[in-house]
């Protein structure tokens, strides 16, 4: 099998043909590192890449499976991992031009658990710095490359912008973003991929650079549901180094993924928010819409008790008011070497008295019921990811953001799916977003297999 043949398959696939001893993980990885090098000059995906230790983890791997002791049904499938992720020992910029050398004295228990599996870490991907942006960019460390337009730069989406540029490029099958407005989505949207923002204390933020600890949630992006599913499955779970992950049982979403919509009641999202869309991403979400009613869903009209708009608000200010406590000796120091767009994101929070941030907390609460209340009876809500498609890096308006529709998901402490759904004229991919209670990763997941059964847009792949 050719370079190209082994980089272009799903990583379902690749663990399926791996574990039945027909592909060698020393090959797997050896693709996707020569893949990483003829086109990393361009797509700058990548922070650092781990060929030696990546090479050395395959030769260990391919002789584990041999000898019949694979660990797991991952075994020996490589992965990306986005640069707030810490490795001891490895790279942990955090995005910022100030800690370009830093290196992790710890592991994120999210990295032990896919490394007990068997899986092999090709090494950290760009970040907006400190996860503080949605359009990707970063002024400092650099800004990757969206691989849909090879001629002139757009936004990869953010904030795990190299997260979503290497797996959408086949620089990697698939890889871990983190999600505090839309960072997993995003990027997923603009990027042609597929990516699920998980619910908060469902997979482990120990050893995960902190932005917002009410908010963040870490997510896999992967070229499918199926691939987002199986990643899934390893990586939640209780540990008792992030209390926000006990009391919630592991919830394995495999078993119903296939079972169809037929009989779901899903809701399309209120008129006024189609206002903020272009024709082309709503010509693309309207046909979704169809299409998951032709697979017997009911789709349903809904009254929600706020705009999203009124929920992003709020959302900011509790991102800006953590951020801020957590990076303010950095930012007030006016000598480190910060990206210019990001600082004063940050150093808004300076100004966010205690009793406004708590206020934004009690608010939360309060909203969080209402938003159950209005969807009782409901599976989904279902709305476009982004207002537009990739916008050129050159037309970026830095003072406001594209997190329109994803920011409440994180504020009602929901999750959800983001997944491609379409092209507008110039070939850039359009998304759908498919939003669900608290801990029903479940549900998401098997709504967004039925629509990719019985749709090709995940399958198209930019000409890199």
């Amino acid at each position: 099998m050719s370079q190209s043949d082994l980089t272009n398959l799903s990583a379902h696939e690749l663990a399926a043909q791996i574990a039945a001893r027909k592909l060698s993980p020393v090959d797997v990885v050896e693709a996707h590192l020569t893949r990483i090098a003829q086109k990393e000059p361009k797509l700058q995906a990548y922070v650092e890449v781990d060929a030696d230790d990546a090479r050395l983890a395959a030769q260990g791997a391919e002789k584990a499976i041999r000898a019949g002791h694979a660990v797991g049904p991952l075994h020996g499938v490589p992965i990306a991992l986005k640069d707030l992720i810490e490795i001891e020992g490895k790279v942990a910029t955090g995005g910022t031009q100030a800690w370009r050398t830093r290196k992790a004295h710890r592991t994120a228990t999210l990295a032990k658990r896919l490394i007990a599996q068997g899986m092999i870490v090709l090494g950290k991907t760009h970040t907006v710095e400190f996860a503080m942006g949605g359009w990707g960019t970063n002024t400092l460390l650099g800004t990757p490359w969206n691989p849909w337009d090879l001629k002139r730069a757009r936004t990869p989406g953010g904030s795990s912008s190299g997260s979503g540029v290497a797996v959408a490029a086949g620089l990697a099958p698939w890889a871990i973003g983190t999600d505090t407005g839309g960072s997993v989505r995003l990027p997923s949207s603009w990027c042609g991929i597929t990516g699920l923002k998980t619910t908060i204390g469902r997979v482990s933020t120990y050893g995960v650079l902190p932005l917002s600890p009410t908010l963040d949630t870490p997510g896999p992006m992967a070229r499918s549901v199926e691939d987002a599913a199986l990643l899934y499955t390893v990586m939640q779970g209780a540990d008792p180094l992030d209390p926000l992950t006990l009391g919630h049982p592991y919830a394995d979403p495999m078993p119903g993924l296939k079972r169809g919509v037929r009989g779901m009641r899903l809701a399309r999202m209120p008129e006024a928010e189609r206002t903020f869309s272009t024709a082309e991403v709503l010509a693309a979400y309207d046909a979704s819409l169809e299409k998951l009613a032709q697979l017997g869903a009911d789709i349903v009209s809904v009254d929600l008790p706020f705009g999203f708009a009124d929920v992003a608000a709020l959302n900011l200010r509790i991102m800006a008011a953590e951020s801020y406590a957590n990076l303010h000796a950095l930012i007030d120091d006016e000598k480190a070497p910060l990206d210019p767009d990001v600082r004063p994101r940050i150093a808004a929070g300076r100004t966010i008295s205690s009793r406004d941030y708590i206020e934004a907390l009690h608010m939360r609460e309060a909203m969080k019921r209402q938003f159950t209340a209005a969807l009782d009876g409901i599976d989904a809500l279902l709305t476009p990811t982004t207002m537009t498609t990739a916008v050129p890096l050159d037309e970026v308006d830095q003072t406001k953001a594209p997190a329109h529709y994803t920011r409440f998901g994180n504020f009602l402490d929901l999750c959800g799916v983001a997944l491609p759904n379409g092209f507008d004229a110039g070939g850039l991919p359009t998304s759908l977003q498919i939003v669900c209670r608290a801990y029903d990763e479940a549900t998401a997941l098997r709504i967004g297999w039925a629509y990719q059964n019985a749709t090709d847009w995940h399958q198209r792949r930019p000409q890199v």
